[in-house]
């Protein structure tokens, strides 16, 4: 899951990075309305987090350009402003959440989560025959039996299933799973998909590896 984070306050802005980035969402930060605009009309995000008081263009005039462009990108405003004209203003210009400073880091992650499952349809589940994955609770079941993931990896897996029968580049999930101005590794990809495999092979379950290309969950015909 890729976010932008537009958020004009340093100390603000790289907590929120570092908290978002732990749960292994891949964030773009910017620090002012123009810059969140032109990169939420370049690149292909899950989510967007704009404070209402950025320089330049305001959150909520970003807001308005981005559903004037027929966007229904989840959306969730910050802003020090608490009074109930505020909110609303924000939410009827097409705000999915809204959340007033100071603002608790559990209930931050919480607003993100809940907007993600809304935007993905977290009530759709990924299933590979017996392996299937819950969006919603970020949880993989074979045979009903829990896997343990590490969040990266099951960002890795959740790409992977999503496209199912398709060779996945590395480079689309570097984009995927990383922000801007995180330093990757040469082999970071493979190491994941390494312990993946780990865990997922015993179980008849196999990641095809295509040279010079990427990687590939092939489909599981259904029963006949």
């Amino acid at each position: 899951m890729r976010i932008l984070l537009a958020e004009d306050d340093k100390l603000l802005s790289d907590a929120l990075g570092r908290a978002l980035a732990q749960c292994a969402y891949a964030v773009d930060t910017v620090a002012s309305g123009d810059a969140a605009d032109a990169a939420l009309g370049q690149d292909l995000y899950d989510m967007a987090i704009l404070d209402i008081n950025l320089p330049g263009l305001s959150g909520l005039d970003v807001l308005q350009r981005l559903r004037g462009r027929r966007s229904r990108l989840p959306v969730l405003m910050l802003t020090a402003l608490d009074s109930l004209a505020d909110r609303v203003r924000g939410l009827d210009m097409g705000a999915d959440d809204y959340l007033a400073k100071p603002f608790e880091l559990p209930e931050f992650e919480a607003r993100v989560r809940a907007l993600l499952r809304r935007g993905s349809d977290a009530s759709h589940q990924l299933e590979h025959g017996e392996l299937r994955l819950d969006p919603g609770a970020r949880r993989v079941y074979h045979c009903g039996q829990p896997i343990e993931l590490s969040a990266r990896e099951f960002s890795v897996l959740e790409l992977l299933l999503m496209r199912e029968g398709r060779v996945v580049s590395k480079e689309h999930m570097v984009n995927h799973l990383y922000g801007w101005g995180d330093e990757v590794g040469g082999n970071a990809i493979e190491v994941y998909v390494h312990r993946i495999r780990k865990k997922l092979e015993p179980l008849g379950c196999r990641i095809r590896t295509v040279r010079g290309m990427g990687y590939l969950m092939e489909r599981v015909d259904a029963p006949g």
